[in-house]
């Protein structure tokens, strides 16, 4: 246990690492002759009719508090759109509205973990969810995602991660991955669900980037036989609408948890804003056209950038099915020593102006490998690619 370094601060807050994401991202945005590849947020922005509606009901006067649960109308909508593309048959009561996914995440561990208790965390896997438990005074164990497993999660790996069965009450997955890109499919599920019936676990299913799958197709694990009741599914208008900045997330599950969910809310952010949850209103019940040509341009940016870094020596890129990410492993040398992903990414802002994130960010089992999101400009990636084999090719080994 470390020890406090300032009366002012927790030993809580204290022990929580912090994100080097944040360092980078800051020198990226500070020198404008970097190219970023780091942010894990969508380029582009929401269709004009959702920006029109939104600000129409500001002049209409939405700017007060809405229902913790959240706005009635936008729920009824959820409860359709879940039904009909996700195959999830629930009721509005059985959604509870948030200010992000991330957010819902967070309540919902909230209201199913006890201090001392074990969460199931995916590793490498987005880098709040192990945060987010040690705050609640739980414990964080890590499931090995393997590259030649396709970072698939295992039943045998979900095992393993088990330190002890009566203190474990939480796994949480997430599909299509950040940072890897992988998307589960109906078998790796099914073999998820047979370990979770067998240990008695919650799932918590993060979906936020269900819209972006290149190869087959998005399965909630919610949707599978006998899986309902004991889900919960998180999922976004961040990512799926280019809407981060208007905060509105997303949880469906078991009446008994959205009701736990929402008798916390008030004690958090009490609700997402209102006008955002009109503007996700005016997201679900517009044309979604548009939507799917930007995820045909980021399939486009995905199948360059993949080939791009495979053909760059030092580098082998698995090729992502999902999300906007790639998360190649990484082989290079400075001074006769190999280079963690740390340093490389240090070293790659240094020497070529490209910003990456290390893959320690994202879980002891992430080291080796860096995260390059392709969620910006085509030219801007062709170019990070130039700069990029152009300093490879000057690194001495």
């Amino acid at each position: 246990m470390k020890r406090k370094i300032s009366r002012f601060v927790s030993e809580r807050e204290s022990e929580l690492p912090g994100a080097m994401i944040v360092k980078l991202l800051k020198i990226a945005e500070e020198s404008k002759d970097i190219i970023s590849l780091g942010p894990g947020e969508p380029d582009f922005v929401p269709d004009k009719p959702i920006t029109d509606f939104a600000a129409q009901k500001l002049k209409e006067g939405f700017t007060h508090y809405s229902p913790a649960q959240g706005r009635l109308e936008l729920r009824e909508a959820l409860a359709k759109k879940l039904k009909k593309e996700n195959k999830i048959n629930v009721e509005p009561g059985e959604i509870a509205v948030t200010c992000g996914s991330q957010e819902a995440i967070f309540l919902a561990l909230a209201c199913t973990v006890d201090p001392g208790e074990s969460v199931l965390i995916p590793d490498p896997g987005f880098l709040a969810y192990r945060p987010c438990v040690e705050l609640l005074n739980g414990s964080a164990e890590p499931i090995e995602l393997k590259e030649e497993e396709g970072f698939q999660i295992t039943g045998e790996a979900i095992k393993k991660a088990i330190v002890n069965s009566s203190r474990t009450k939480v796994l949480i997955i997430n599909s299509p991955g950040n940072p890897t890109g992988a998307v589960f499919g109906r078998k790796t599920l099914e073999e998820i669900a047979d370990v979770a019936v067998e240990y008695d676990l919650t799932v918590l299913s993060d979906e936020a980037y269900e819209k972006f799958v290149y190869k087959g197709k998005h399965i909630s694990f919610a949707s599978l036989n006998g899986m309902k009741e004991r889900t919960m599914s998180f999922h976004s208008f961040s990512k799926s609408y280019g809407m981060p900045g208007f905060r509105v997330g997303y949880v469906s599950g078991s009446r008994e948890l959205i009701e736990a969910i929402t008798k916390i809310h008030p004690y958090t952010t009490l609700c997402s804003p209102t006008v955002s949850q009109e503007a996700a209103l005016a997201a679900l019940g517009g044309p979604q056209k548009w939507v799917e040509k930007i995820v045909s341009d980021y399939d486009r940016r995905r199948k360059f950038i993949v080939k791009s870094l495979n053909e760059i020596r030092g580098f082998h890129c698995f090729e992502p099915e999902g999300a906007f990410y790639a998360f190649p492993r990484i082989d290079f040398k400075s001074g006769g020593k190999k280079m963690t992903s740390l340093q490389f990414c240090e070293w790659l802002l240094k020497e070529a102006k490209v910003a990456c994130v290390p893959g320690t960010e994202f879980g002891k089992f992430g080291e080796g490998f860096v995260r390059f999101s392709y969620a910006t400009a085509f030219g801007k990636i062709e170019e990070a690619m130039e700069r990029v084999e152009k300093a490879v090719k000057r690194l001495k080994s």
